[in-house]
């Protein structure tokens, strides 16, 4: 039986704040920016049950992880981002294990440390393998010791792909995602110890410059063939500079050439026709950066395509929209 999000399965919405991951504020906006931009309306539009269970709340912060500043002192917030990653594990792994479709509204690409090993988890238990579709212009393929900024949101794929700097410090991996279960779309800001750790890892990286010359269709149908072959379940991880900065100008890390509205939009219709996709995580919506709401209302539009609507059901913007 398929585990893409089925009418009568119930989406569960939980709003994560983070801005433990980067330095530019605004982020701990995002969940509510995309409620005002409708996304509930857009999911019961398309008849699924939905149910919003708010925004977390981080327990107390231990002082007692801030004594790991010393070893890598270029690190910022390393308690909320701890803290953040052990509460994400558990809120992503009890959502995911009582076949509820979660999806986590952020927030910086931070909560991947926490939502990634939380599903990972919950599809250990249930014997099926997990696979993850890494929507980014970057990579977040830094250990703790090889960040130059020192911005954690920098780290998730390293962190839940089992690299070794992050024992100790962040909760031990309840289930590593292999190398041949990630495939990324639409990078093109990579760091040169980012690149070098890469070429041996196996991972399957398609940067704009191989979506230009194969086409996007080909590089996502091949992964999704494999997640079916598999049995595997499928997670999303949209980061909001994964599109074009001129169409989604609401996010701290633009980078210039991203995805345009049609390659977008396709890319959901086919997430969605390969009925895969268990869970979706969306990160990055900075609205103190956005134009009107307008990041917010693509991000609303691209989840309503990957839920199933339709081209002939999509509403018409007025001007100025």
């Amino acid at each position: 039986m398929s585990d893409q999000v089925k009418p009568n399965q119930t989406i569960g919405i939980i709003g994560a704040g983070a801005e433990a991951g980067g330095s530019q504020a605004g982020c701990r906006m995002g969940p509510a920016a995309m409620r005002t931009a409708g996304l509930i309306e857009a999911l019961t539009g398309l008849n699924y049950p939905v149910v919003d269970m708010g925004d977390i709340v981080l327990p107390r912060l231990e002082p007692k992880l801030s004594q790991q500043s010393v070893k890598y002192p270029r690190l910022k917030h390393l308690a909320e981002a701890v803290a953040w990653t052990e509460t994400l594990q558990k809120q992503a792994y009890e959502l995911a294990i009582t076949d509820n479709f979660p999806l986590i509204i952020g927030g910086d690409h931070v909560i991947a440390l926490g939502t990634v090993p939380g599903l990972a988890r919950a599809a250990a238990q249930k014997n099926r393998p997990l696979f993850v579709l890494w929507l980014d212009a970057h990579t977040d393929y830094h250990q703790l010791d090889t960040s130059t900024t020192g911005n954690l949101h920098g780290t998730p794929v390293a962190y839940f792909t089992g690299r070794p700097s992050f024992a100790g410090i962040f909760p031990e991996l309840p289930a590593v995602i292999p190398f041949d279960r990630v495939a990324m779309l639409g990078i093109r800001s990579v760091d040169p110890e980012e690149r070098l750790a890469l070429r041996t890892s196996g991972m399957a990286v398609h940067d704009m410059r191989e979506i230009d010359e194969f086409g996007i269709v080909a590089l996502l149908r091949r992964f999704l063939e494999r997640v079916k072959a598999a049995n595997g379940l499928l997670h999303v991880s949209l980061d909001v500079d994964y599109l074009d900065p001129a169409i989604a100008p609401g996010v701290g890390t633009t980078v210039p050439g991203g995805a345009n509205f049609r390659e977008a939009h396709l890319v959901m219709e086919m997430l969605h026709e390969s009925a895969l996709v268990s869970s979706l995580e969306i990160v990055e919506l900075n609205p103190f950066l956005d134009e009107r709401g307008r990041t917010a209302r693509l991000l609303v539009e691209l989840t309503a395509s990957l839920m199933g609507r339709m081209i002939i059901d999509r509403p018409s913007l007025r001007y100025g929209e």
